[in-house]
């Protein structure tokens, strides 16, 4: 076999595999904070702290070092059921090559943010919570607090989605046709399979409802179709909405008609029904006419099968009160304290707020939960300011739609609240140039990942 581009890829894409599969702490290594020296035993108490947070990502990592910097002495325990941080954010652009990205641009080890912040780490599964004796079940012990920050993330709703499939089914699907919505190995196996594939069409998979960064669908939908431009692979890259709502809508339109006509489809008001993972067959109902709903099936070479999402098992064992068929947390006012208990704080895609889903959000959501926890646990009172009630570009959210040139576009979010909801307004730019993409914005793209990371992690 000829080490044309095409091979190396493949060979990469089993290294990338392997990496995966040995990421984490060795059994015989040296005890570490990142590699938790609690007894496996789910029943045995761990200990007690002054605050714990469900969840590493974005949310959870900016909380616990926004704490440890306004107070050096507080008591920060993070449990987190991964061994491995891997960023959703800028993951599509190792779907599209771009140049320079690998696992390693999107994998960190949080050994690094332990030691330069100062918090702890568990690494363990949450399995039940107990409000009312203020104790977190895990798969390593029972961890006790006494404020709580869940930043827990999502879950997949495949069950409700897809009544008539089974657990086996559910688990196949995941492992050949994952949503790569949720760090770790879905994005591995999405870029495996893409790398792996000959010609033939991608399907992406829109969710209904709320869902983990809206963009997300589309943009990938433009990496893929750029990968697949430059290996010269024969095919479309097919997007099945079960709407006719684009994130960016504008953006993205403009950039696939300019660069992708002939590769990019958009499919509006197509229900998926079921996947037949075996003959690589997707079934969809097109409801585009309201008097003649047609059941279609189409052949798909790889499939990104994004399923309807829901707020982490978490939200639902902490028993606070949600909304919305997603479960966003009711939170008290223009706060990050949940309303049911006010020893419970929430930040990330779970909050009730109406602001966007998105890295940066979380990592502005973090910052504020924090001030208001250290001005409580300082005997202070905390609220947003009331004179500016205004964050200007509080979120700003990027997505690759081109390669060689690489370009982007963009949306910046204000976030605004009148004492009862934070809210965010949203604006897509155009460049210089009268188009929405623009080098720039990739560039700026670029520089805004590896600076959220260094906040993170340095």
């Amino acid at each position: 076999m000829s080490l044309n581009r095409r091979n190396l890829l493949k060979f990469g894409a089993i290294s990338v595999v392997a990496a995966a599969t040995l990421v984490g702490c060795k059994k015989e290594a040296a005890p570490t904070k990142a590699c938790d020296t609690y007894k496996a035993d789910s029943s045995s108490i761990l200990g007690k702290h002054k605050i714990v947070v469900i969840g590493g990502g974005f949310g959870g990592l900016t909380t616990a070092k926004a704490l440890k910097k306004k107070d050096k002495n507080f008591d920060v325990l993070i449990i987190e059921k991964n061994e491995t941080f891997m960023s959703c954010p800028f993951s599509n652009a190792l779907l599209g090559k771009l140049d320079g990205v690998n696992l390693g641009t999107l994998t960190h080890d949080y050994a690094q943010p332990i030691e330069a912040h100062g918090y702890d780490m568990l690494h363990a599964e949450v399995t039940n919570i107990d409000r009312a004796a203020k104790k977190i079940y895990t798969t390593k012990g029972v961890v006790e607090y006494e404020i709580l920050v869940l930043s827990p993330g999502i879950g997949y709703d495949y069950e409700n989605q897809f009544k008539n499939w089974d657990t086996k089914k559910i688990k196949h699907i995941q492992r050949v046709a994952p949503a790569a919505l949720i760090s770790g190995k879905e994005h591995v196996i999405l870029d495996r399979n893409l790398v792996d594939m000959d010609d033939g069409d991608v399907v992406i998979t829109v969710p209904s409802g709320k869902y983990r960064c809206p963009p997300a669908p589309f943009e990938r939908a433009a990496m893929i179709a750029a990968y697949m431009k430059k290996e010269d692979i024969e095919g479309k890259v097919i997007i099945l909405n079960p709407s006719e709502s684009i994130a960016k809508g504008a953006a993205f339109k403009e950039s696939w008609k300019d660069l992708f006509s002939d590769r990019i489809e958009h499919r509006e008001y197509c229900v998926v029904t079921d996947v037949d993972p075996i003959a690589k067959t997707i079934t969809y109902s097109d409801e585009n006419d309201d008097d003649n709903i047609i059941s279609k099936t189409i052949k798909y070479e790889v499939l990104n099968l994004i399923p309807n999402n829901k707020a982490s098992s978490v939200i639902a064992m902490s028993g606070i009160e949600t909304t919305t068929a997603f479960g966003k947390v009711v939170m008290n006012g223009c706060s990050f304290q949940t309303k049911t208990d006010p020893d419970i704080y929430a930040v990330g895609d779970v909050v009730g707020h109406a602001i966007p889903p998105s890295g940066q959000t979380a990592n502005w959501a973090g910052k504020q939960c924090a001030d208001e926890i250290a001005n409580r646990l300082h005997g202070k009172s905390y609220t947003l300011p009331v004179k500016t009630a205004t964050a200007k570009a509080a979120n700003v959210c990027y997505s690759t739609v081109g390669d060689n040139p690489e370009e982007a576009i963009f949306v910046t979010h204000d976030f605004t609240w009148t004492g009862r909801v934070i809210k965010g307004k949203g604006h897509v730019p155009k460049a210089p140039s009268g188009k929405f993409r623009s080098a720039l914005s990739a560039k700026a793209n670029r520089d805004w990942y590896n600076g959220i990371m260094r906040d993170l992690f340095t």
